[in-house]
């Protein structure tokens, strides 16, 4: 068999602030823009910042784990590869496909969304017409090179970044009553107070926990990036130093100026609620500029989710957990046949929601939903798996470029906020579809690992000293 220098190799390329705006661009998206609303409805004011602060938490818990063994590992697909080695085989196995499943699925998704959303604009011109052009697009930024996906990406995040500054500035304007909307009163503190903080109780919060996890995710894009950064050892903790601290900033201050403005009975109706305080305080044509950004935040969800899908199945073909095939690079070092069935099942996915909705489409939906936690449950789990290994070989834990501090409380901390979250989506019905199929995804995965492809690998290990043998 190659060894690891004969295998294809990605190109480093991805600068410092590619990495960090893609990562930061990653979480702020429709999460932020349209689950907001649903998260202040559920909970109330003081109750969906605290559940943003809880997500934030575990955000932070995951990308420093994360960054401990990207640091010294630095491969494409990252906590895949991590999984496979400090926690085994099977395990990597599923992480893998389970987020390559749940970005595939989503990207098929945000091609819709785009092309709903350019109707506000040519309300004549099909929407298949706007995913065929968008399709194009993206398939064309991820397979010219890492460095056209990295400058669009760090301009389609920058968009976003702008316009949630601008709309914390504008709205803690006019919370406090220097910029005035309309002919009515700075509301100040009001929301707050009037219903008491948390008006649907702590299991508002709770309800709504998953729907802010998965605001969050998209920060573990940095460690997907990793085999393609340039100078990983100084770059990857520069990241996590400066992203996580933005990230939580501008979410809790989102959130803030929300729920001060716009009062939490009618905030999860809303479509987006960030076009109702841009009208409110009466910014000319609020809706076609929150349209526009919310438009760019979906192109960059789609634009990431391929690169992210492209670089997993890469990994997984690596470590002989996928056809080979997918290790196939193109004369720019993009993984094209990799790139090319992600896109082709998002497509196919795609056509389910139209022509299987109910069937499934739902179970794509249920099984994608759990991927993300899963994943930084796993990202806990093997950076406690690394560390051990990495003593037990005679490393100095001092000697780490970067690591986990208040270890192992850190990692702990992360796997038991995720199983506690699985816990609350239990406790709502509406929600506990997704377990059983989540889960019931995971046990397949563990089952046709073991059937499957240990036994293949373990045949071709086998097969292996008989064909040196014939070769001498």
């Amino acid at each position: 068999m190659a060894n690891q220098d004969e295998k294809p190799q990605l190109k480093r390329a991805m600068k410092s602030r590619h990495l960090f705006m893609m990562s930061l661009g990653g979480v702020i998206g429709t999460g932020l823009f349209l689950g907001s609303g649903y998260a202040i409805g559920e909970a109330g004011p003081m109750g969906a910042i605290l559940a943003y602060l809880v997500g934030g938490l575990l955000m932070y818990l995951a990308m420093v784990c994360l960054g401990e063994v990207s640091v010294q590992m630095p491969v494409s697909g990252s906590f895949q590869a991590h999984a496979t080695k400090y926690i085994g085989p099977a395990t990597g196995f599923t992480v893998g496909w389970i987020y390559w499943l749940s970005w595939a699925l989503y990207v098929g998704l945000e091609f819709v969304a785009a092309g709903v959303l350019m109707q506000r604009w040519f309300p004549n011109v099909p929407i298949w017409i706007w995913c065929a052009l968008f399709i194009v697009l993206l398939f064309s930024i991820n397979s010219l090179s890492i460095k056209s996906f990295a400058e669009t990406e760090y301009w389609f995040a920058g968009i976003k970044v702008l316009a949630v500054i601008l709309f914390i500035i504008v709205g803690l304007g006019a919370v406090f009553g220097i910029i005035q909307m309309g002919t009515e009163p700075a509301p100040f503190l009001t929301n707050f107070t009037g219903d008491g903080l948390f008006p649907t109780g702590m299991v508002g919060v709770f309800i709504c926990m998953m729907t802010v996890i998965y605001a969050f995710q998209g920060t573990e894009m940095m460690g997907v990036a990793a085999g393609e950064t340039e100078d990983p050892e100084k770059n990857i903790p520069r990241a996590i130093r400066t992203i996580v601290v933005r990230i939580v900033v501008f979410y809790i201050l989102s959130m803030f100026v929300l729920s001060a403005i716009v009062p939490w009975q009618t905030a999860g109706l809303l479509e987006s609620p960030f076009v109702t305080v841009f009208d409110m305080v009466g910014i000319p044509y609020a809706a076609d500029i929150m349209n526009f950004v919310i438009l760019t935040a979906i192109l960059s969800v789609g634009n990431t989710g391929l690169f992210a899908c492209t670089r997993i199945l890469f990994s997984l073909a690596q470590d002989g957990m996928a056809p080979a095939a997918f290790t196939k690079l193109n004369k720019r070092s993009v993984p094209i046949f990799a790139l090319s069935v992600t896109l082709g099942f998002a497509l196919l996915s795609l056509l389910t929601s139209f022509i299987a909705a109910e069937t499934v489409f739902v179970v794509l939906i249920s099984i994608s939903g759990i991927g993300g936690t899963l994943t930084w449950l796993a990202i806990a789990v093997a950076q406690m798996g690394f560390r051990r290994q990495y003593v037990k070989g005679g490393g100095k834990v001092e000697d780490l470029t970067y690591k986990v501090p208040l270890y192992p409380l850190i990692p702990i901390s992360c796997i038991l906020i995720c199983i506690a979250i699985f816990i609350f989506t239990a406790v709502d019905p509406t929600q506990r579809v997704s377990l059983y199929w989540g889960f019931g995804f995971v046990a397949a995965c563990y089952v046709y690992y073991h059937f499957f492809v240990a036994k293949k690998k373990a045949v071709i290990s086998e097969q292996a000293p008989i064909i040196v043998k014939s070769i001498e």
